[in-house]
Formats: C-alpha cells, structure tokens, sequence
C-alpha cells in the first residue's frame, strides 16, 4: 500500500455517515426498440416550465456573479403572491434545502449528548432520514396506515420531551394521500406549542380535495407551524432548485441565519418569479395533469387495482413483493417507474402516451393490488 493510500484508508466520517440510507433517484427509461421510452420515476413535470421562464433565463450573462443571498426579488414577489410578508419567507435549494435549514436551526445533538428528536410518518419523503440524520438528530417513524395516509394520533403518542420537529407530507410521497384540514389542527393542539410543526407541500398545486389541509393558512393560525413549498413541481424548475419555507418571525430569523449563502442562483431566481408573473398558464398545465392523474385512477380502478387517494402527480402502486419485478416489467416496455423496496411503486404522471402505455402494462399484470 502506497503512502498515499494509507493515508486514505485512515480517513473515516461521522459513525452516523455509514447507518444513512441512500438516496436513489429516479432512473432514465431505457431505450426499447420501436417505442418511445419515458421518465416516470421523479415526479417531474412533463410539461416543463411556462415559456416565459424560458425567456427570463435564456439570456443570462451575470453568471460570474454572487445572486442575491436574501433572494429579495422573489420574495418580495412570493409575499405579493401569497398575501404574506416577504421576511416570512425564506429561500433554499429546493424544498429540500429549505427542510435542511429548518433541521440545522431547531434539530441535532445537544451539548449534553442527547439528540434531539424528529417525528415523521413512513413511508414519506425518501430523504428525510438522511437529512435528519445528518443534522444529528434522531429519526422517529411512525408507520402510515394501510391506506398510506399519516396515523396523527400515533404520531401525536411519539412526540417526548426531545422531540423538536414534526414533519407532515401532505400529499404524502410516496403514497400520495393528503392531510385534512379538521384532524391536523387536531394534532397541532395535542402537542406541545414549542415542537416545530413542518407542513411539506411540495405537491400543493396539484391537491383537489375540498378539505385538504393548508400549510399556509396554519402558519397563520399557529405559531409554530412552517410550511414548505417548492417551484419544482409545479413549476416545472425541478433543475433549477428553487424552494422556500414560511413561517412567523420568531422563527424565520432562525432560518435565515441557518440559510446557506447563495442558495438560489440568479438564474433561479428570475425563472420563479417569471414563473408567478404567469401564474394562470402554470395554473392551466397543472390542471392538464390533474385530468391526466384523475384518468390514471379511474383506469387502475376500472381494472380493480387498489390504490391509495391520489392527490399529487403520481399514484402509488402497492405491490409489496411483485414491486421490482413491476417496474422491470415496465422499464421493458420503455417506462421508467420509481419501485420501493417491497414495499411498492410510485408512478408520476407524465406525457399522455406514457400514461396511456402504463395503463395497457397494468392491464395485462396479473398480481395487482386488489380490494379485499
């Protein structure tokens, strides 16, 4: 072994480093002879972003310079938008980024060795163990229900006194169902008023249901309540990494002092804020999609599949066992799907041939999920 080597071999991270999951993106779709091969494993935006967005960006000349570090402009735009004060917001890479600086302010090792504690459902948002994880907090799951919705009331037993955040996913990704408005408000009130209380709604424009929750009104209503929301779905910036949290002052001061400089690029920037300048167009494609997703269920329910209630652009596929062998079936016939474990399948809803392909591959599978 060289000395360099040797070196190299003495090197070792943080003991929580190796006991992280692995964060496993979407893969491309295959190519397959005679077919036209589609992503359908990141819950990406088919449609892309409004041609504005494309005009604001294309043209770009400042890149050798910092972006703004407060992102003024868009939230100056954001709190125009949403009838909220722009020092209410505040921006990250994505609703990931966001989530991280929220962890990094209220969740980790305390002084005296204890970690704090994070409570959230599972299955929920792949990358919350590892970002919990890393913040040196402990991850506490509670299993979702048989209908893939969150349990409150197990999550509201699970809160201790270490406890410092609470996440809820509403629509839930991977399972894709939402939180109500009546039984989150519930859960609010049954835990202590100094846990952080995170409404991530990454998949909000997307939400039919009359009785959905709001992670905005919340965190009007409630002092310790954040909501979470991204341009990447939506929006369709899902490469530009535009996200952002809100919440009261007492709290966002903590954030933007936890906030990563010059998190939101220029570039970035000017596409979100393009993006609401034209935010009926954006209107207008989320609804395609909506019709296309309301199709997608209708087809699996006339098949008989049993699938959760759909809320964001994606359906979730049960399919414990048969998970992989699913989506290799489908990665054949040139669509990517996202499987989990044993545990299921998510599909996000893409461009109408896909879905209408996923639908034929669905049709001639034989160990769907099916209602008892």
């Amino acid at each position: 072994m060289t000395e360099m080597n040797a070196a190299n071999s003495s090197v070792r991270p943080r003991p929580v480093v190796a006991r992280l999951p692995k964060y496993a993106a979407g893969k491309p779709p295959e190519d397959v002879p005679g077919l036209e091969s589609f992503k359908l494993s990141s819950n990406e935006n088919p449609l892309g972003p409004v041609p504005a967005v494309l005009d604001a960006i294309r043209n770009a000349t400042d890149v050798h310079r910092y972006p703004d570090p407060s992102s003024t402009g868009l939230r100056t735009a954001l709190g125009a938008f949403l009838n909220v004060s722009a020092d209410d917001i505040v921006t990250g890479t994505g609703s990931l980024g966001a989530l991280d600086q929220i962890l990094a302010a209220f969740a980790g090792q305390n002084e005296n060795g204890v970690q704090d504690e994070v409570v959230y459902a599972w299955r929920s948002f792949e990358a919350y163990p590892i970002s919990v994880g890393l913040a040196g907090a402990k991850s506490i799951q509670v299993p979702v229900r048989a209908d893939g919705s969150h349990d409150l009331k197990a999550m509201a037993g699970a809160v201790t006194n270490n406890t410092k955040v609470v996440l809820l996913c509403t629509p839930n990704n991977p399972t894709g169902t939402v939180l109500r408005t009546e039984e989150t408000e519930e859960f609010i009130r049954s835990i202590p008023q100094d846990v952080v209380v995170v409404i991530d709604e990454a998949y909000q424009e997307f939400v039919r249901a009359e009785d959905a929750v709001s992670g905005l009104d919340l965190y009007r209503k409630y002092p310790n309540v954040i909501a979470l929301r991204t341009f990447s779905k939506a929006h369709g910036l899902a490469g530009l990494r535009v996200g952002y949290s809100i919440s009261q002052p007492w709290i966002s001061q903590y954030l933007r002092a936890a906030a990563t400089p010059f998190a939101v690029s220029g570039i970035g920037e000017a596409a979100a804020v393009a993006s609401l300048e034209n935010n009926d167009q954006v209107v207008e494609r989320v609804q395609s999609l909506v019709e296309e997703r309301d199709r997608v269920v209708a087809g699996l329910e006339k098949l008989g599949w049993e699938i959760p209630d759909a809320q964001g652009n994606f359906v979730w596929l049960a399919l414990g066992a048969n998970s992989q062998e699913f989506a290799t079936l489908a990665q054949s016939h040139g669509l990517s799907l996202r499987a989990f474990g044993d545990e299921g399948v998510r599909v996000s809803i893409g461009e109408t041939a896909a879905n209408t392909r996923f639908l034929e591959i669905c049709a001639s599978y034989t160990k769907e999920p099916r209602r008892s």
